[in-house]
């Protein structure tokens, strides 16, 4: 698959993503239902906790990924939704410590919500991936 970053403006590159992407030559697709802090019975962690529960969702996300036998490089479309988008732009290094080792900058979108599927949650990740 060729993926050709589209960014009429620079700054979003700053913040880690692509404005968009065009892709050619894509042999599958994945769509991930969104993905958030809970351990393996679906049990939340992490209460009060943005940080972790941003990084056990991003976990949980790259075990969906690899039970598809793809990766985060894969993701041509992420959507984050967060119950504090401030508190959630303060650990925005934790994609960045995942994201940049893979060299991978999908379009991106973050959306503030009143709450998630249960009430603990703080954040959610939704993603779209390719090979």
């Amino acid at each position: 698959m060729k993926r050709t970053p589209v960014n009429p403006w620079p700054w979003s590159l700053k913040l880690g993503y692509n404005q968009g992407e065009v892709l050619e030559g894509a042999n599958r697709q994945l769509i991930c239902a969104g993905q958030t802090a809970v351990d393996a019975e679906g049990n939340p962690q992490h209460p009060e906790d943005m940080r972790n529960q941003l990084t056990l969702a991003l976990d949980n996300l790259e075990a969906v990924l690899g039970a598809a036998e793809m990766g985060l490089a894969n993701i041509t479309r992420l959507s984050i939704y967060a119950t504090d988008v401030d508190e959630a732009m303060k650990h925005f290094d934790v994609l960045g410590a995942r994201f940049g080792p893979v060299n991978a900058s999908p379009p991106m979108t973050l959306l503030g919500v009143t709450r998630l599927a249960m009430p603990q949650l703080m954040i959610e990740i939704e993603a779209t991936a390719a090979d």
